[in-house]
């Protein structure tokens, strides 16, 4: 087995965590727009974990989190500085990669919400504003592929050459044995679609980490593309029948370092090579990771 690439964890949580100004609708853009300081913390606090990959904090840059008016005035500012302060903490530690966020920019968990139409000039001012900055880019929670689809037309037409990887949120429950995505679609079908928009790995997130080893073991023989996983800690589907930025959702006491560590460890038996966490997921949980699970 090869080196397990190590990515960050969990941006919002952990400002919050260190006491950066945050709260619904604006989650982690609050800091971004009030107090960056606190977002290159949260930056080097994953460097030094050991995370060869560190996400920009624009997973909220989004009209749907901070409002039409204020995207369209301080959008394409906040995308950059996003970019500009995660590259700032990677060229200090010159083995890390910074991967541009592109969210689910009409709402998380929300496929039936998707209009392509709709999204595109959104994700247009994200990979412009922060392609200066980024070695790759990194569409994470996707509930559909036609979600993904989008993102790489923009992204092949506005920033050729800089790879992308291609992550998927599950729904939180296996059914017949089987992770499906949040729009009722395949692994199978997820993994072909990022195969044919010309992706350079394909990864899922922002699930619990009970239904991950499902998705892997049903990815990694379908492809020679690098398969991810990074798991959130929220309890099961306390999100459900609600908007996911209305309120802050439940995080699960259990999802511990060594537990997570545990996990991951399965994940990466099933053939995952890359490995980080998402929503409740810190710093120590990457640190755990890059001790015990990075290898190589």
């Amino acid at each position: 087995m090869g080196r397990v690439t190590i990515l960050d964890g969990g941006m919002g949580r952990e400002l919050q965590r260190v006491g950066a100004p945050f709260r619904q609708p604006e989650w982690s853009a609050l800091p971004l727009i009030e107090s960056p300081q606190y977002v290159t913390m949260v930056h080097e606090e994953y460097a030094q974990a050991g995370a060869d990959v560190i996400t920009t904090n624009a997973y909220a840059l989004a009209p749907f989190h901070i409002g039409q008016e204020r995207f369209d005035r301080e959008g394409r500012r906040l995308a950059a500085l996003s970019g500009l302060l995660a590259r700032e903490v990677a060229d200090a530690h010159p083995a890390v990669r910074v991967a541009g966020c592109l969210p689910p920019v009409l709402g998380s968990y929300l496929p039936e919400r998707f209009v392509a139409d709709e999204a595109r000039p959104l994700v247009e001012v994200l990979v412009e504003e922060q392609a200066p900055f980024v070695d790759l880019w990194l569409a994470e929670t996707q509930s559909s592929i036609a979600e993904v689809e989008l993102i790489g037309e923009v992204t092949t037409h506005h920033a050729s050459g800089v790879p992308l990887w291609c992550s998927f949120t599950l729904r939180d429950t296996l059914e017949a044995g089987a992770a499906l995505l949040r729009s009722g679609e395949s692994i199978t079908r997820a993994v072909r679609a990022v195969e044919e928009l010309g992706g350079a790995a394909v990864s899922f997130n922002c699930s619990q980490p009970e239904v991950m080893e499902a998705a892997v073991r049903e990815a990694v023989p379908l492809t020679t593309l690098p398969v991810g996983v990074y798991a959130n800690a929220f309890v099961t589907d306390s999100h459900a029948g609600r908007l996911a930025n209305e309120g802050l959702t439940q995080v699960r006491d259990d999802v511990t370092p060594e537990a997570y560590v545990e996990w991951a460890k399965r994940w990466v038996d099933a053939g995952a090579t890359i490995v980080g966490g998402c929503c409740g997921v810190g710093p120590e949980h990457i640190r755990a990771l890059s001790a015990q699970v990075a290898g190589g």
